[in-house]
């Protein structure tokens, strides 16, 4: 099991689309639990996402985040790739897409340190 941090839902539809998510999981026996931790970020080109955090199968949360955004009508963040190379910094980094339906609308660059319990920033954007 996984879970990521760099995951959101547009900024005032985060309560009742976790709800939603966490009750199809349940529905369809997926391991996956999503829970807010009171965590937002402006983005410059995309506008202000409610973090979540997840535990579960990352194939499940990624479908669950899609078809939210396409039920909902919401941009979302579909975070947790990684880059391949191995370079070791004292920044942890993190890639994600934003996505509003079921198209890709951009990209995002997170970072955090590694030595404490920081939260996500971003440190790029890209519009497609």
């Amino acid at each position: 099991m996984r879970d990521s941090e760099t995951f959101g839902i547009e900024k005032g539809h985060g309560q009742h689309v976790l709800e939603w998510m966490n009750k199809m999981a349940k529905d369809n026996n997926l391991k996956f639990e999503a829970r807010r931790y009171g965590y937002e970020i402006q983005t410059e080109n995309f506008g202000q996402f409610e973090m979540f955090s997840w535990i579960g199968d990352v194939q499940h949360a990624r479908r669950l985040v899609v078809d939210a955004g396409k039920r909902f009508k919401i941009r979302t963040i579909e975070g947790g790739y990684r880059p391949r190379e191995r370079t070791f910094s004292l920044k942890k980094t993190d890639y994600a897409m934003v996505r509003r339906n079921n198209k890709i609308i951009g990209h995002l660059l997170f970072e955090s340190s590694r030595l404490g319990g920081d939260q996500w920033k971003i440190s790029a954007e890209e519009r497609r």
